[in-house]
């Protein structure tokens, strides 16, 4: 472990190498959605659990940073520093992702090419406050709550759950938080198993065996995507206030490696037992999950060079994950002009497009990201000391 700027704390290596592992299969899995011929036959088909890794981590991150500061940190001291961390890239991520935004024309996106530009604008500056965008003015055709920029979404229940925290989560007892985490264990399951005792997953196929979703600003999609977000946060913030930890040899290559292979196994079940995909998805959140955490904190990293790719793969988990998308427009534009381009073809494409978002997301993060975090830290952040 190493310490930032954040109080001087260590600072979990392990923990920004695996966020960075799981920003890579989101934009993996984003690229070959371009070319699925559906969910069941999806290459890294479990690609989308990355989401709720995220989730966890940012609980653990969230509990672990700020539960011991608020003797000397109010609320809004809370509400600007992570709006310092989060803001500025998420508004980087919009803008790069509207100057592709027409590239999306096509039967993908049916509203884009009729799309006037000053629309455009509006939903733009809209979509850079973070504030969830309803259906009814959707510009793209997919009902996102933002259409410019889809990762997006998950940065909405991220601040959500910041305020959750800052007002109500920071107050309980492990004990009573360990009672929230069970409660929201149960509602995963029962969202994975398609037990909809609320009448809220009505409009979802009755195949569907999947936590996916949340997307969408309905009743049926904010449904989906609280339950999602709740237990991996809130179990994320009890693993560390317990702060008992898995040490293990190894510890990064064994946790990226169970990573990639939980999120790459195949859609299970088939069509005679969909319930297996769905428990299947319910075990690798509430238990498998937890257990990454556990590994990736309680671990050393061994070695220059495995710090050297932690420290890389963590910086560039984030910015990776919110500008990507501005690539895979691209991507359906090319499949839309060349619809029968030979595999190799398609495998050099997504491979150029990955090593360019790379590039982007790291010169977005030196050039862009830290020089205006540090320009809000300085006004916001940091208090003018008194004279002496």
């Amino acid at each position: 472990m190493t310490h930032s700027y954040l109080a001087s704390k260590p600072r979990y290596e392990i923990l920004d190498g695996l966020r960075g592992v799981a920003a890579i299969v989101v934009v993996l899995f984003h690229m070959f959605e371009c070319y699925s011929p559906g969910p069941m036959e999806q290459i890294i088909n479990h690609g989308y659990l990355a989401v709720d890794f995220f989730f966890a981590l940012s609980g653990f991150v969230v509990a672990y940073a700020y539960d011991d500061r608020w003797d000397r940190m109010g609320l809004w001291d809370f509400f600007k520093r992570r709006v310092v961390r989060l803001h500025p890239m998420a508004v980087f991520g919009t803008l790069l992702c509207a100057c592709f935004f027409y590239l999306g024309a096509g039967p993908s996106y049916p509203l884009v090419e009729g799309t006037p530009w000053y629309v455009l604008l509006l939903t733009l500056l809209w979509c850079c406050t973070l504030v969830p965008m309803p259906p009814a003015l959707d510009i793209r055709g997919w009902g996102c709550t933002n259409p410019i920029n889809d990762p997006t979404w998950t940065l909405q229940f991220e601040y959500l759950a910041n305020i959750l925290y800052a007002l109500v989560f920071r107050h309980l007892s492990r004990l009573a938080l360990g009672v929230c985490c069970a409660v929201a264990a149960f509602f995963t399951l029962s969202l994975a198993l398609n037990w909809d005792f609320l009448g809220l997953l009505a409009s979802r196929p009755a195949m569907a065996y999947t936590v996916v979703g949340g997307w969408m600003l309905t009743p049926s999609q904010v449904y989906i995507g609280l339950i999602r977000l709740a237990f991996p946060f809130l179990s994320g913030m009890l693993l560390a206030r317990y702060g008992r930890f898995i040490r293990l040899r190894g510890g990064f290559g064994w946790c990226a490696a169970l990573i990639l292979v939980l999120t790459a196994m195949p859609r299970l079940g088939g069509t005679e037992a969909m319930w297996v995909n769905g428990l299947y998805e319910a075990l690798v959140i509430i238990a498998l999950f937890p257990l990454i955490l556990s590994i990736g904190a309680g671990s050393e990293v061994r070695g220059k060079r495995a710090q050297s790719v932690c420290k890389f793969l963590g910086f560039i988990s984030y910015p990776l994950y919110i500008t990507h998308f501005a690539f895979v427009y691209m991507l359906w534009t090319f499949k839309g002009y060349h619809p029968d381009a030979p595999t190799g073809t398609v495998v050099f494409l997504c491979a150029g497009l990955f090593v360019v978002a790379i590039c982007v997301a790291y010169a977005a993060l030196r050039l862009y990201d830290m020089p205006v975090r540090e320009y809000l830290k300085e006004r916001w952040l940091r208090k003018p000391r008194k004279e002496a």
